[in-house]
């Protein structure tokens, strides 16, 4: 097996030619047998093992022989006879096109065939010793980087954020760089209503206007609206203007890109500016969305550009997906204070590919990101996130019953969330609208900010709101959610279950107006050219309801003490029960019906309340929610948006079960003519550039002449064309008439012009199946290969490999227009990129 490697990603090439016998039966390939040997399977008259010789090239610019240089016969061919065969490929060759699959087995082996070489010449000198350490740690050092500056971005962020949507209210006129809650830390107020202090100023206060009346709500009314629209107006602007991917949640486009698809510029450095500056500028706007989501696109750009400094993550597409799974670990870890559940968020919701050393380095860089934010403070809690809250109270076994309710209210309200959402964006796409992106942020903007500022809950910041739903009513808190008919003689003394007052009954109003107002501005929200996260909203609409429900359940047992369902802990007089703590299991049951998230949710508010206790009604009311969810879709928000922009990400999650065989899903297309192939030996350079012209596959088969079409390899076009290209400016006597070769011995006899060598460009090891293979065996192979080989497959009879597939039925006109970009006639036979849109078909046919 032969793995070539250059500075750019080149081409993998695994074997030697094989004059196939007539009497071969074509059957699977696959690398079964010891190193160095291609086994496959073969009919009972032609069973051989096809020995190579491995040989691999360093991540260095020069190319290095492990093992030596190929055959007896290869090594006494003579420049003279055939022309050198080209060494130094062209630029390009075997790098990834935008909006193209990479190709996971020879990126994988080639990293293996590099660590193999560096290993043996770790007992040659120090320097190769202290180069063979240094490639060892890389990984961790990688990581170590990622999950610093993960940090110290996020933190960065969250002060900036703080800062920004306090100034739509007002500024500390002594030290303007503080937000509210740290100006009014230095006064000596010792209650403050509503949140501002003496030391804080208003604007209408600061433009002379001190009493409190109409016109001071009519000043701070205008001035909020605008606020809104400036910062609105300048993250539209600024994404439009310098980095148009940095729109978004970016979850679906980060899934994606782990699946092995390349976006070229979504991971960038202008990318990660920008959606940082936009972030700050959005979430300060008022908008309904958050930054949590942001920050694992964030983190992925940041472990995207760290990747480029080690050569071995930053030339290999599929180790740099270790980093990037690392990095999404690290943004979930920075956005709610949970290492441990950003790595189940890698595992469960992003990740394609996951090795066990993979989930090791994806929890040290989750740890140092948590770490470095911890260490930057930016709430001045000691915490890591604003909405931090500890419960001391156990639950009732009772408490069950209600919390499952919650399940089920948060899966109707992710399904009506999903739909709406899905549906708005569809007619965005299709529609006007999606050309005037500006004009559509600031109209929301405008609105949000209309309808917000009456409502005291939709004015304050998101954040700020999931803080106040989750605490726990004390002694010193004057908030309407607070306002219980107690007497508190002693500051020490215990809270006593109470009945509602006027400011409970009114908060229950205004939440259940802020409720389907968030509901319905967050479906024309998220989407729209800013960044938008989605965790945020939906945590605040479950916060809503499970508030309201807690509320109602509090009050029943101020009533009703002694009901035996409470087991009497409600008859002693304390407060037994916390509507705080069904604030948190009605966001995560929100958040699971928008996002279908299980395990890494319920470990993510887990470790936001600091307590085990609550795990039970944390995992009841998820479930509940999931199957709610999948009862009306099994899509969640990230899979329906991948499905909506087209993007190729099959679900390996996904079954089925049909009794077809490969054969009868195979037949020639219509109105079209034999098969288009390349022969190994008997093709010049200008009938394969004519072929080239007349066609616009993507690659083409390779066999051993036209009367014999056994499969030898596959080229693909890119490289043939720039291999071609390159060899007429580099060899001397390459003409039109020149035999073009793919085999690592000359024809005999030899004659005319010089001969140009191609074997190094052509994959000699493509993934094979039988036309008698079970359409079930077919889908799973390609699950499976999926992570490990690039999307073609071929299909063979015992004779004849130019069997075709034709696609049964055809995608939806959107997911056409965008697959024929990205697939492009990939070839005229059996191949994955056919297969795909085959599935794909099936697929939506099922679950649409």
């Amino acid at each position: 097996m032969e793995i070539m490697e250059t500075d750019a990603l080149i081409k993998r090439t695994v074997g030697h030619n094989v004059n196939m016998p007539s009497t071969r039966q074509t059957s699977y390939q696959s690398m079964n047998g010891p190193e160095g040997s291609l086994q496959t399977s073969t009919s009972e008259n032609s069973t051989e093992i096809i020995k190579t010789f491995p040989r691999s090239h360093s991540s260095d610019d020069e190319m290095i022989d492990i093992t030596g240089t190929g055959t007896t016969t290869e090594s006494n061919l003579s420049r003279s006879q055939a022309g050198s065969e080209m060494d130094d490929l062209s630029p390009g060759i075997g790098q990834y096109d935008d909006f193209h699959t990479i190709d996971w087995q020879r990126d994988i082996a080639r990293d293996r065939m590099r660590h193999r070489y560096i290993v043996k010449k770790r007992t040659e000198s120090i320097c190769d010793l202290i180069r063979g350490t240094h490639d060892a740690w890389s990984g961790w050092l990688c990581v170590l980087l990622v999950g610093v500056a993960a940090g110290a971005v996020a933190g960065v962020i969250d002060i900036g954020t703080q800062w920004m949507k306090d100034l739509k209210d007002g500024v500390c006129p002594q030290a303007f760089w503080l937000n509210r809650e740290q100006c009014c830390w230095s006064s000596n107020d010792t209650l403050y209503e509503d949140y501002y202090c003496a030391q804080w100023y208003t604007w209408p206060e600061l433009l002379g206007y001190f009493r409190k009346d109409a016109w001071s709500f009519i000043i701070s009314y205008i001035l909020y609206v605008l606020w809104s629209l400036i910062f609105a107006g300048l993250a539209v602007l600024l994404v439009r203007t310098f980095a148009p991917y940095a729109c978004g949640s970016g979850i679906p486009e980060i899934k994606t890109i782990l699946s092995g698809f390349i976006i070229r510029g979504y991971l960038g450095k202008w990318t990660l500016v920008i959606k940082s500056v936009g972030m700050i500028l959005a979430v300060a706007s008022g908008l309904s969305l958050g930054k949590e989501g942001p920050l694992v696109h964030v983190a992925c750009c940041i472990g995207n550009i760290f990747s480029y400094l080690f050569p071995k993550y930053g030339k290999n597409e599929a180790k740099k997906r270790e980093i990037l799974s690392a990095a999404s670990a690290a943004g979930v870890s920075v956005a709610f204070g949970a290492p441990i559940g950003g790595v189940l968020f890698s595992l469960e919701e992003v990740s394609y590919y996951f090795p066990l050393k993979t989930l090791w380095r994806s929890f040290f860089c989750a740890l140092v990101a948590a770490f470095i934010l911890r260490s930057i403070n930016p709430f001045g809690n000691d915490h890591l996130v604003m909405f931090y809250v500890e419960y001391t109270r156990n639950w009732l076994f009772v408490e069950l019953v209600p919390f499952i309710i919650l399940g089920i209210l948060g899966g109707l309200v992710g399904t009506i969330f999903i739909k709406g959402n899905i549906r708005w964006c569809s007619y965005r796409k299709q529609s006007q609208l999606g050309k005037y992106p500006i004009t559509e942020v600031l109209v929301i903007a405008c609105i949000t900010a209309i309808i917000s500022f009456p409502n005291t809950y939709t004015r304050m910041n998101t954040s700020d709101l999931i803080k106040l739903l989750f605490s726990q009513c004390g002694v010193a808190d004057v908030s309407l959610l607070c306002d219980y008919n107690r007497n508190f003689t002693n500051v020490n003394s215990r809270i006593e279950i109470a009945e509602a007052g006027p400011g409970v009954h009114k908060s229950l109003g205004l939440l259940t107006l802020a409720l389907i107002f968030k509901l319905c501005i967050t479906i024309f929200t998220f989407g729209i050219k800013v960044p938008t996260g989605l965790f945020i909203p939906s945590l605040v609409m479950g916060a809503i309801m499970g508030r309201m429900v807690g509320i109602g359940m509090e009050q029943l047992a101020y009533h009703y003490p002694h009901l035996w369902v409470f087991q009497g802990a409600c008859s002693t007089g304390e407060n037994c029960l916390s509507p705080g703590l069904y604030a948190m299991v009605g966001a995560a049951a929100c958040l699971g019906g928008v996002t279908r998230m299980t395990v890494s949710l319920v470990v993510i508010m887990f470790e936001l309340t600091g307590s085990v206790k609550y795990i039970v009604p944390l995992m009841a009311a998820v479930m509940a929610s999931k199957w709610v969810g999948d009862a009306f879709g099994r899509r969640g928000i990230y899979d329906a948006h991948i499905n909506l922009n087209g993007y190729p990400f099959l679900d390996s999650k996904e079954e089925y079960t049909y009794t077809a065989l490969a054969t009868d899903i195979m037949t020639p297309r219509r109105n079209e003519g034999p098969l288009c192939v390349i022969t190994q030996d008997s093709m010049t350079v200008d009938s394969i550039e004519n072929v080239l012209k007349s066609t616009d596959h993507n690659g083409f088969p390779v066999v051993v002449s036209q009367e014999s079409q056994y499969l030898v390899g596959f080229v693909l076009r890119k490289d043939l064309t720039l291999a071609l290209g390159n060899a007429k400016k580099t060899q001397e006597g390459v003409v039109g008439e020149s035999y073009v070769l793919f085999t690592s011995h000359l024809p005999q006899p030899v004659s005319g012009p010089t001969a140009v060598k191609l074997r190094k460009i052509l994959d000699m090891a493509p993934i094979t199946i039988t036309d008698q293979t079970p359409v079930e065996t077919v889908i799973d192979m390609f699950y499976d290969y999926l992570e490990l080989l690039q999307r073609r497959m071929f299909c063979g009879t015992s004779n004849n490999l130019a069997m075709k597939i034709q696609n049964l039925c055809y995608l939806t006109k959107i997911r056409k227009l965008y697959l024929k970009k990205l697939v492009n006639n990939y070839c005229r036979f059996l191949m994955v990129d056919d297969l795909y849109m085959w599935i794909l078909q099936l697929w939506s046919s099922t679950f649409l």
